[in-house]
């Protein structure tokens, strides 16, 4: 079952607090950047919106908007959380390995969290140079991804199995550098402890600029 089957399923199935990574409220991280300005209200995606949560909280704090996710399921329920919370959000189905041309050049903050350990290595630069893409000159983009040195998911090495029945990757540091380079200026990489629903996560936090 390849990754948007998988997702459709478990958006589809699964009630929303049984989705691990599924969590109502911001992650501490990125409020932060938020409250000390170094990221302010502008035009902003959200890569992996899942069911909206932090679209929805950024669009509350004067952000414009809009998020995008694999998951048809998926975006239905972001759709619905927004009219419950009167936020003025977009959300679509994009698969953001395929070109985005519709997109190109539309925003001035991009965020996945939690995301790219979704994506195997072969395909992650497809994916950073559509980022890269979407951004204006200047640009920035947060990346958040699970640390091959997390231990919330089961098993040994880079590559995990977990519960739902997804496949991760999971990456160090120095080859996440080498990935983002070629399209930005990285400003801030580093490993720390992130939320998560059962316990907490070592993921590689990266906040990058895209080159004027």
């Amino acid at each position: 079952m390849d990754v948007r089957a998988q997702m459709e399923r478990i958006y589809t199935e699964l009630p929303l607090d049984e989705i691990p990574w599924n969590l109502e409220e911001p992650p501490r991280l990125l409020v932060d950047l938020v409250q000390s300005g170094r990221v302010a209200p502008c035009h902003a995606v959200d890569l992996g919106c899942g069911a909206g949560n932090y679209a929805v909280w950024l669009a509350m704090q004067g952000f414009d908007v809009t998020g995008l996710d694999l998951s048809a399921a998926a975006v239905a329920r972001a759709q619905e959380l927004a009219r419950s919370k009167g936020a003025a959000c977009r959300f679509a189905v994009a698969d953001l390995l395929e070109p985005t041309d519709a997109f190109d050049a539309s925003f001035d903050f991009a965020y996945d969290w939690e995301v790219l350990h979704h994506l195997f290595p072969d395909e992650r630069p497809r994916y950073v140079a559509n980022i890269q893409r979407m951004l204006r000159a200047g640009g920035l983009y947060l990346s958040v991804c699970f640390s091959e040195d997390d231990r919330g998911i089961a098993g040994e090495g880079k590559y995990r199995d977990t519960t739902l029945g997804t496949r991760l990757y999971l990456s160090s540091e120095q080859e996440l550098r080498k990935l983002f380079e070629p399209y930005f200026d990285v400003e801030d990489l580093a490993t720390v402890d992130v939320e998560g629903k059962r316990g907490p996560h070592r993921a590689v936090v990266a906040l990058m600029k895209k080159r004027a």
